[in-house]
């Protein structure tokens, strides 16, 4: 189901774990992004990698990063593409927050909010207010998008996550 018009979008985008091509999980969110530019994506900006601490049993540091991005796909058309570019980078489903070579997450979408039970997806993403390994980056490319949930801003909800 192909929307009519274009919607903008907001990716999380983690590594970490290097890929024995591309490199670096660095390297790797940089290899995502002309992945996705590929299947007529629009990558509208990409914000630059910071270095997070992991949650959870993997013990590697992560490379995140965020997008914003433009495309006619419905979000639960979009999702299944980051999927299927996840796993054409080798990351495989298993033990939840386990290292990764890739994994992409459809943060927020300008068309509001979307539930879906197949595939399981809800917009925006149901933790990322509490998550500064997403909101650092995206504050960085578009601090002024709002949560129709909370209606604040990335930047409002980064900063009453990182105030004393």
């Amino acid at each position: 189901m192909r929307q009519a018009s274009l919607a903008q979008y907001l990716i999380a985008l983690g590594s970490n774990r290097r890929h024995h091509r591309i490199g670096p999980p660095e390297r790797v969110l940089e290899a995502a992004m002309e992945a996705l530019a590929a299947e007529d994506v629009d990558i509208l900006v990409l914000a630059p990698a910071i270095r997070t601490r992991p949650i959870g049993p993997s013990q590697r540091m992560y490379a995140n990063s965020a997008a914003l991005i433009r495309t006619r796909l419905a979000p639960d058309e979009l999702l299944a593409l980051l999927k299927a570019l996840e796993a054409r980078f080798g990351t495989r489903r298993g033990q939840r927050w386990s290292a990764r070579t890739l994994d992409l997450d459809i943060i927020w979408w300008s068309g509001g909010t979307w539930h879906s039970r197949r595939p399981e997806l809800i917009v925006p993403h149901i933790a990322f207010r509490e998550r500064r390994f997403v909101l650092q980056p995206a504050a960085m490319i578009a601090p002024q998008l709002r949560d129709p949930v909370t209606g604040r801003s990335i930047a409002q909800l980064l900063h009453r996550l990182t105030r004393a």
